[in-house]
Parts: C-alpha cells; sequence; structure tokens
C-alpha cells in the first residue's frame, strides 16, 4: 500500500462544476429580500410584533433547564457552534421570536451566544468575500469573552481556479496558497478585528483540478510553504480564575481523500498548523480522517477541529431542499455523533481545546445537533 492511500482514501471523481453563488455545495449569503405586506388583521398584527422585536434587537429563546444543565456539566474545554447563524427557522430553538435572515446576520450574534451549548459559531460569509476589521470588531462585541469564532480564509487563496458565475472553473488562479494576500486580506483583519475571540482560522481548499492532484507531493510542498510564510499567531490570554486561555490557531480543510497523506499530516505538524476533520460526501468518513490526525499529533497534539458539514448520504441541493427550515433533525446519525463525541471528550480530557462546527445539512437543525452531541459528550465524561 502506498503512502498515498494509507488512510483508505478513495478515489475522488472530477470535482462536478458548481451551481450560480456555489463553490463545492457551498451557499453564498443570499440577497436580502424584501418584506411582504401583511393581508389579513392577524398577519398585520404579527407583522406589527415581529416590527418592535426588530427594533429592540433579536431575543434569545427559552431554553429548558435540562438544556441549561446540560451546558453547564459540558466540559470548558468544548466548543460546539454552528456554521454561521441566520436562519429563521430557529425560532423557539435559539431565536424567541419571527426575524429576517438580514436581521439575524447582523444583530442575532447576542441572542445566539446566550445559548447554553453553543459557545462558538463559524463565520463563512468570509469564504465569499475578505471581511475587514470593523466588520469582524461588530461581531467580536455581540459575544463574551469566552466566546470563539472559527473563521473561513477568503477563496481567493484557497481555490485552485478562477470560477464563473456557475461555479465552473474558468483558469488557474494566480493567488491560490499566496500567504501574503491571506494575511492582509484575512489574517491581519480577522485578529485585529476578533481580537481574543478567534479561535480557528480554517483554510477550506475547494476541489482541486486533476492536474494538480497529479503531483500530491509536489502540492504538499506548496501547502507546507504557505503555511510557514503565514504571520506568528499570538498566544491565549489568562481567565480572570487565573487558567490560561487557548490562542487562536490555523487549521487546513481539505475535499480531496488523494491529499490525505502520511506526508501532509507530518508537514502540518511539523508547523503547528492543525488538520480540520471535515465531515463531507467527498471525503474518507471521520473514522479514517482520525486516523491521519492522529499521525499529525505524533509531533504534539493539538486543539480539535470539526466541521460537520453534511450528510453524506446527500448532496448539498438535496440536503438543503428536504432539511429548511432546519427547525427539526431530520435524519439522525448517531454513529458520526458517537464518534466526535469520543473524539471531543479525548481531546478535552487531554487538556486540549475543542471547536465543533456543525451545518444544518449534518442532520437537518444545527443547534439540535449541537445539543445532542452536548448530551452524548456528557454521557461519556461520566464514564457512560
Amino acid at each position: 500500500m502506498s503512502q498515498f492511500d494509507l488512510f483508505g482514501a478513495p478515489p475522488d471523481e472530477p470535482a462536478p462544476g458548481g451551481r450560480a453563488g456555489q463553490i463545492d455545495g457551498t451557499e453564498a449569503p443570499a440577497p436580502a429580500k424584501s418584506p411582504k405586506s401583511p393581508t389579513s388583521p392577524t398577519q398585520a398584527a404579527a407583522a406589527q410584533r415581529t416590527s418592535a422585536a426588530r427594533r429592540a434587537g433579536v431575543g434569545a429563546a427559552e431554553v429548558s433547564s435540562a438544556m441549561r444543565s446540560l451546558g453547564a456539566q459540558l466540559p470548558g474545554h468544548i466548543r460546539l457552534g454552528t456554521s454561521s447563524w441566520s436562519f429563521p427557522g430557529w425560532r423557539g430553538i435559539v431565536w424567541d421570536d419571527d426575524y429576517s435572515d438580514t436581521q439575524l446576520s447582523r444583530q442575532g450574534l447576542s441572542a445566539y451566544a446566550r445559548h447554553p451549548v453553543l459557545r462558538c459559531v463559524g463565520i463563512d460569509r468570509s469564504f465569499y468575500k475578505p471581511m475587514s476589521i470593523v466588520e469582524y470588531q461588530k461581531y467580536a462585541q455581540q459575544v463574551p469573552d469566552d466566546f470563539r469564532f472559527l473563521v473561513k480564509a477568503p477563496s481567493v487563496v484557497t481555490d485552485a481556479l478562477v470560477r464563473g458565475e456557475k461555479g465552473e472553473g474558468l483558469s488557474a488562479n494566480p493567488c491560490f496558497l499566496g500567504a501574503r494576500i491571506a494575511t492582509e486580506q484575512f489574517v491581519a483583519p480577522c485578529l485585529a478585528g476578533l481580537g481574543p475571540k478567534a479561535g480557528v482560522l480554517v483554510f477550506q481548499v475547494s476541489p482541486l483540478p486533476n492536474e494538480l492532484l497529479r503531483d500530491v507531493p509536489g502540492l504538499v510542498q506548496r501547502i507546507e510553504a504557505f503555511f510557514a510564510a503565514l504571520p506568528p499567531l499570538p498566544s491565549g490570554q489568562v481567565a480572570a480564575d487565573g487558567n490560561p486561555l487557548p490562542g487562536p490557531c490555523y487549521a487546513l480543510e481539505i475535499r480531496d481523500g488523494a491529499l490525505l497523506t502520511p506526508r501532509l499530516m507530518r508537514a502540518l505538524g511539523q508547523l503547528g498548523v492543525r488538520y480540520c476533520i471535515g465531515l463531507h460526501a467527498r471525503m474518507p468518513h471521520v473514522e479514517r480522517q482520525a486516523a491521519a490526525l492522529a499521525m499529525l499529533d505524533e509531533a504534539g497534539a493539538g486543539p480539535l477541529v470539526v466541521r460537520w458539514n453534511l450528510n453524506s448520504a446527500h448532496r448539498y441541493e438535496q440536503a438543503k431542499a428536504k432539511y429548511a427550515p432546519f427547525d427539526r433533525i431530520v435524519d439522525p446519525d448517531p454513529v458520526t455523533r458517537d464518534v466526535l463525541a469520543a473524539l471531543a471528550t479525548h481531546y478535552a480530557l487531554a487538556g486540549h481545546p475543542v471547536y465543533v462546527i456543525v451545518n444544518n445539512k449534518a442532520e437537518g437543525s444545527s443547534p439540535l445537533s449541537c445539543g445532542a452531541l452536548a448530551e452524548r459528550i456528557v454521557e461519556l465524561t461520566r464514564g457512560g
């Protein structure tokens, strides 16, 4: 068995052409919709209540005493969260009322952060367009000091192709793995805006063209040189109780199983870059990725970073259509949940930070998935 299939990665199919506004099935933020005029007295009254709520900001949903207890029992090293947060369908789960996705995007983080289990969140919009320091600051101001962000680097440095409006590859991207652009347009503003609330800076490499995958060793060398050229990250601060808080880390997420090699793991380990376990139909299952991470940890363990992106039985658009409005778990995946809970418990007990970001397309409703995952983690920490 060669080193390039040591982790059992199946051969990848050629990357399909994306749809408009998409790269690798990742949806760009939708444009704001104009509100519809109420057509009945009942609708008019509801619209008035919603309007009043908007003026007062976004309110948090009332959570059960069991959920509050669960949050209190969840180990402090473990931060669970969702991939973005602007989903009106979370009414009664995260939000107390109906709000537009635009308002939730701008004002919803304070309510989100009051949920006892949700201790981090993924910023996805940065993948489509670099964000400014001020934009990051506005997010940081809405959350408590112990909250953390997992932020995706712009696709301008993580996609090997320049893409058209439908996501199709047009030409080679000259900025791919460009450390200077990554530093100026992502690392520097992210750290300046989020400050100590920056948790993980994720470089999600989009599906690669076949000509690059034909030379995996050369590609790994490019990735290694890229991370080596990024600026060092600040150390963590000290909490009020005197305990150290973790500083931010770099992480790499891939979409091609052919890259999941010992060569890549050794390179990341030597640089102190974490491998982000990305659960996606294009990637080997979680156990194989965990085996690769164990090899990386031979150079020194660090934070566990997971993005549970997609139910393996569906493509992105299928999952979106089936699961919207994301207000319930449609396809429970207890097997994946158990593996992630075991990984999270293992790293937390060893004193390492844990970041698990869940997408709505994993089981149907990411905050509910986080609650179920937290319950299993608490069971394991009790020896269950």
